[in-house]
C-alpha cells in the first residue's frame, strides 16, 4: 500500500495543475496517469485564448497566435481580420508536459501507465484507489481523491457518484504537415459537408503544420466523424484545395462532455475537475484554460482541507469559486449550441451573415462564450439583422 495526502487520477492539465498547487502547499501527491506519457494521445484540437494564457502564465513557445477567423458556410466564404492576435492554438503536447515539469518541481509524482481498477471507501467516502501500475497492482490510500480523469469521470463513475454522459462531442483529427498555411487563421467549416451536427476546421500550429478535424454531436448525429473526415481530406473541398500537399503526421480521436457541468463536483474525499466536471465551453468545445485554472484552485483548496477532513463542507469554496466563475456562461452557450446542432445548409448561411457583421472583439467574446450582459444588449440594439437580435435576445433570455 502506498499512503498519499491527495491522489490525481489524470496527467491531463486539470490533473497536472491540481498537483502542482497541491504539492506547493506540502501535500503528499501522485498523478496517476493511464498512458505510457504525458501527453500520450492528442485528444483535443487545442483552441485557446492569448490572455487567459497570458494570465495562466504558459509560455508563448507553446502556442501559435492566431490574429484572423474564417468561417465557411455552403454558400459564405467569410474572414474577420484583427489588428492583435486574440486566439491561439496551442501545442498541446509541449503544453501539457510543461505543466507536468511545473508539478514535479514542487515535489509531486507522476506515475505514467497507471490506470484506475477500482475506488475504496469506507462509510460512504472514498479513501483510495487500486490501479495497475508499472510497479504491479498497487493501493493508493489518500484523504483526497481528486478526478482529472477527463470525459471519462472514472473515479466518479466507479465511486456511484456521477453517471455517463448523454450528450457528447466526437472530436478527430489530423495533424499535417502542409505547403500552404496562412499561421495567423482558423477556419471554421459549417454545413453538412462537414458535419451534421458540428464543425469542422483548420487550426494552423507553425507554418508548416496544421490540424484538420471534424466534430460530431451525439445523440444527434449517428455519422461516423472518421468517414466523415476522410471524405474531407479525399475531396479537398474548399479549404483544404488551397493547402497545397497535405501529409497527415499524427491522428487524434477524443471524446468532450457536451452538456454543461456536473450539478455537484464535490464529494467527502472526492472533488472533480475539468473534463471529468463538465468544465467545458460548449461552443467550440475548449476547456484546456478552465482545466489549467480550476485545477489550480481545486489543488490548493484540496490542500488546505486536509486539516478538516477533506469532508464536502471543506472543499465548498472550490465549488463556489469555479461555478461563480462559467456556470452562467457555460448554460447561456449551451443555448447557442443547441440552436446550432439543428441548423441546416440555409440556417447556416444566416448564421454566418450574422457574424460577418461583428467585429472580432465581439465575435472572440461570442465564440469564447464571454456572454456579459452589457456585451449582449449592446450587440441586440444595434446589430442589422433582426435574426442577431433574435439571438443575442435568447442569450439574454435566462
Amino acid at each position: 500500500m502506498a499512503k498519499y495526502d491527495i491522489v490525481i487520477v489524470g496527467g491531463g492539465p486539470a490533473g497536472l495543475s491540481a498537483a502542482y498547487t497541491a504539492a506547493r502547499n506540502n501535500a503528499s501527491t501522485i498523478v496517476l496517469e493511464k498512458d505510457d506519457s504525458i501527453a500520450q494521445n492528442i485528444r483535443t484540437s487545442g483552441v485557446s485564448w492569448i490572455d487567459d494564457m497570458k494570465r495562466l502564465k504558459i509560455p508563448e513557445k507553446c502556442y501559435n497566435p492566431i490574429k484572423n477567423f474564417r468561417i465557411i458556410s455552403p454558400s459564405k466564404d467569410i474572414i474577420l481580420k484583427g489588428r492583435t492576435p486574440k486566439s491561439c492554438v496551442l501545442d498541446v503536447r509541449s503544453t501539457y508536459q510543461y505543466l507536468a515539469t511545473l508539478a514535479a518541481s514542487e515535489g509531486a509524482e507522476i506515475s505514467v501507465r497507471s490506470e484506475v481498477q477500482s475506488v475504496v471507501s469506507q462509510s460512504n467516502k472514498i479513501t483510495g484507489i487500486m490501479a495497475n501500475t508499472p510497479k504491479g497492482k498497487t493501493e493508493f490510500e489518500s484523504k483526497l481523491v481528486i478526478d482529472a480523469s477527463g470525459f471519462s469521470s472514472i473515479v466518479a463513475r466507479k465511486g456511484g457518484y456521477a453517471k455517463n454522459w448523454t450528450r457528447y462531442g466526437i472530436g478527430v483529427e489530423y495533424e499535417c504537415y502542409c505547403d500552404e498555411i496562412d499561421p495567423e487563421t482558423w477556419i471554421l467549416m459549417v454545413g453538412d459537408k462537414f458535419s451534421e451536427a458540428g464543425y469542422a476546421w483548420v487550426f494552423p500550429i507553425s507554418k508548416q503544420r496544421v490540424r484538420i478535424g471534424t466534430g460530431i454531436g451525439r445523440p444527434e448525429s449517428i455519422s461516423d466523424p472518421i468517414k466523415k473526415l476522410n471524405s474531407i481530406m479525399e475531396s479537398r473541398i474548399t479549404p483544404l484545395d488551397e493547402l497545397g500537399n497535405i501529409q497527415p503526421i499524427e491522428f487524434h480521436y477524443g471524446f468532450i462532455p457536451n452538456e454543461g457541468s456536473r450539478q455537484s463536483t464535490i464529494f467527502d474525499g472526492l472533488l472533480l475537475v475539468g473534463d471529468s466536471a463538465g468544465q467545458a465551453n460548449p461552443l467550440v468545445l475548449e476547456g484546456i484554460r478552465f482545466a489549467i485554472e480550476f485545477g489550480r484552485i481545486a489543488g490548493d483548496i484540496g490542500a488546505k482541507s486536509l486539516s478538516k477532513g477533506c469532508t464536502r463542507e471543506s472543499l465548498e469554496k472550490y465549488e463556489k469559486f469555479w461555478k461563480e466563475r462559467v456556470s452562467s456562461k457555460i448554460k447561456s452557450s449551451l443555448k447557442v449550441q443547441s440552436r446550432w446542432l439543428k441548423m441546416n445548409n440555409e440556417t447556416w448561411d444566416r448564421e454566418v451573415e450574422i457574424i460577418q457583421k461583428m467585429s472580432v472583439e465581439d465575435f472572440v467574446d461570442f465564440i469564447k462564450a464571454q456572454f456579459t450582459t452589457s456585451r449582449l444588449m449592446k450587440l441586440a440594439l444595434t446589430h442589422p439583422h433582426a435574426a442577431a437580435k433574435q439571438l443575442f435576445g435568447m442569450i439574454l433570455d435566462k
